[in-house]
């Protein structure tokens, strides 16, 4: 499992990966380290409330990229001369924190101030992918490999690589998603719920989270829909029967044939659609949320919704 999640070799040890860097060790460190591998340089000092907040997100962020790229810090009250020969050559450090990533011995990019984790992410990634290699420790290969597995019926395989990556990142929407997504693909609704409600707060309206609600819902009314057969016959019996419509709507979306729901609940839309409180509109984007967005299904629902709205 950790083959799939860490590539080749295993994570090196962080007192490899995040360093105290004087004058002194400022060109071995920094400048001969960014040959080979980015370095990102966390310029603080003590009295500085937001680095003592930056400084641990930014540790946590590198530790995670398991080597992709490497952390110096450099105390500024301490080591003066060094940031003002910085300054000198380009480098803004009128105020901390300040983080400089440095790459084949030049700054590569560059922040100020306080960031939210997801910034610091976002940031770490593209100095990796700019370095040629990823800041996510291989965890997108992971979710990608879960992904296929779970596309071709290995349901309890791939729930074992998704659990695995909220093990290395338990800030993972994707991976709570997958495995909450595996659950509904073995009828395990109950548990997939259970993997959504355990979500952290910070990432409980990610779109991954919000399509695997999206298919926990659509599952459970798939347990209580119709036979396809009597329902298409009430509706061409009275086509203005927009109950048996709506049941006719959920019994194909049962039966594996989304497109056909969605035809069926926008004709109910076009009848009427505040019938329900709006039912019609209601369960399309719920359709819509647990498919992909590039869905041919997803994008010319939305259109014919939309023209139907705007008509």
């Amino acid at each position: 499992m950790m083959d799939i999640l860490g590539g080749a070799g295993a994570a090196a040890p962080a007192s490899d990966l995040i360093k105290d860097v004087t004058e002194a060790t400022f060109m071995q460190e920094v400048v001969d380290a960014s040959m080979e591998i980015p370095v990102i340089v966390d310029f603080w000092a003590p009295w500085c409330g937001p680095c003592k907040t930056l400084g641990p997100m930014l540790e946590a962020a590198v530790t995670k990229a398991k080597g992709a790229v490497r952390m110096a810090k450099i105390n500024v009250d301490e080591n003066q001369r060094l940031a003002s020969a910085l300054a000198q050559q380009g480098l803004p450090l009128q105020s901390i924190p300040t983080v400089v990533a440095f790459y084949q011995g030049r700054p590569l990019d560059m922040f100020q101030g306080a960031q939210s984790q997801s910034e610091i992410d976002a940031f770490l990634q593209r100095i990796a992918e700019a370095a040629g290699g990823t800041a996510d420790g291989g965890l997108g290969e992971a979710l990608e490999t879960a992904e296929q597995m779970l596309e071709e019926g290995a349901a309890s395989d791939a729930a074992q690589v998704f659990a695995a990556i909220m093990g290395e990142d338990d800030q993972n929407a994707a991976a709570y998603g997958g495995l909450a997504r595996c659950h509904v693909a073995l009828g395990e609704l109950d548990q997939a719920e259970a993997v959504l409600n355990g979500a952290p707060a910070e990432i409980s309206t990610a779109p991954e989270i919000e399509a695997a609600h999206a298919q926990i819902e659509l599952a459970r009314q798939a347990e209580n829909a119709g036979p396809v057969a009597e329902l298409r016959a009430a509706v061409d019996a009275d086509p203005d029967n927009l109950q048996a419509r709506f049941d006719l709507a959920q019994a194909l979306h049962a039966a594996g044939d989304a497109e056909a729901a969605v035809t069926e609940l926008l004709d109910l839309f076009r009848r009427d659609r505040e019938w329900n409180d709006g039912a019609a509109k209601a369960q399309l984007f719920t359709i819509f949320d647990a498919l992909k967005p590039n869905d041919p299904v997803v994008l010319n629902g939305r259109r014919k919704l939309s023209s139907l709205i705007f008509a």
